[in-house]
This record gives structure tokens, C-alpha cells and sequence, in this order.
């Protein structure tokens, strides 16, 4: 599996505007719906008001690049510039959990 978090960052507000559009369009459901999506989530850090975390999780790398060449990105492109939003992304490749790990993680 392969994570993605996006940060979105802006100013009065257009980050949580562009993420607020991005659902309510539904084009964030589409996203969620494509072969090897396995969650595509926003979050709101308590300390940043004007940045939106978007964790993204795919299948794999085959996964991740359909949806790259698909004709929603350009959709999201266009909506990333109405909003005038830069981004921060952090890219983390699942492994499995160390059993000396496991005894601090309460399921």
C-alpha cells in the first residue's frame, strides 16, 4: 500500500474551500470509487487553519498512476489554481508491523 498526504495550503480559507468543493462536486467520491483507492480522506490541523491534509491511499504504484492520467486530475488542477493553493506531499510505502511494536498499539 502507498500513502500519500497532500498538504494543501492558502489563504482565507481556500483550502478547506477547495477541499469543501471537491466533495460536495463529487469528485472526491469518484476518486474514492477507482480501482485501487483505498482512501482518500481530508483532515484539518487544530494549529493551521489555512492548510487541509488530504491522506490518499492506493493499492499500488499501477493504481496511483491510472488515476494520474486520468481526466479528473486535470479537474483537480484547475480547482488547486482557482484556489491558489500550494502543496507539501510526504509519500510512505506500507510495511508490516514490527511485533516489538505491537504491544503499544491498542486495536
Amino acid at each position: 500500500m502507498i500513502t500519500v498526504n497532500i498538504y494543501y495550503s492558502g489563504t482565507n480559507g481556500s483550502a478547506r474551500s477547495f477541499a469543501e468543493e471537491m466533495e460536495k462536486s463529487g469528485i472526491a467520491d469518484k476518486i474514492r470509487a477507482e480501482k485501487g483507492n483505498i482512501r482518500y480522506e481530508y483532515f484539518y490541523p487544530k494549529n493551521d487553519p489555512e492548510t487541509v491534509l488530504l491522506i490518499d491511499e492506493w493499492e499500488d504504484q499501477a493504481a496511483i498512476d491510472l488515476h494520474h492520467a486520468s481526466p479528473m486530475m486535470q479537474t483537480i488542477t484547475e480547482l488547486r489554481e482557482k484556489y491558489k493553493l500550494s502543496m507539501k506531499v510526504q509519500r510512505y510505502i506500507s510495511d508490516d508491523l514490527p511485533e516489538s511494536d505491537k504491544k503499544f498499539i491498542v486495536s
